[in-house]
């Protein structure tokens, strides 16, 4: 079955979260990730996001930059990026240009189920 890997341009930890936060309300526009800007509001999971990751059918895991890096150390990409993995094989879904190209949290559902039908099933 595939996978799709959202990677953040964010790293993990207690730390990098405070930082993060601090850059989402001090500086928005200036923020790297435009994958967490689009899925979190500065403190929570965005609820519009929450509720497609809730219902929808599709196997997905979520990971920080560091945690990838950690994770899959051959591989070598631009963040934020959603991957498709297969068998442990990894290919681009949605790269960090696609993605810092969408406007709203619905554009990115809609494009993920748009992908998703053409490529993963």
């Amino acid at each position: 079955m595939t996978t799709l890997v959202f990677v953040y341009n964010a790293k993990s930890g207690f730390k990098n979260l405070a930082l993060d936060i601090a850059h989402k309300l001090f500086s928005p526009k200036t923020y790297a990730c435009n994958l967490c800007a689009l899925t979190f509001n500065t403190f929570t999971e965005n609820t519009i996001w929450k509720d497609f990751r809730n219902r929808t059918d599709l196997e997905i895991d979520f990971l920080h930059s560091d945690a990838f890096e950690a994770k899959f150390k051959t591989e070598n990409f631009s963040y934020p990026i959603i991957l498709s993995k297969t068998n442990n094989t990894l290919q681009p879904f949605l790269s960090s240009k696609a993605i810092a190209s969408l406007t709203s949290v619905e554009e990115l559902i809609l494009t993920i189920e748009s992908k998703s039908c053409d490529r993963l099933r």
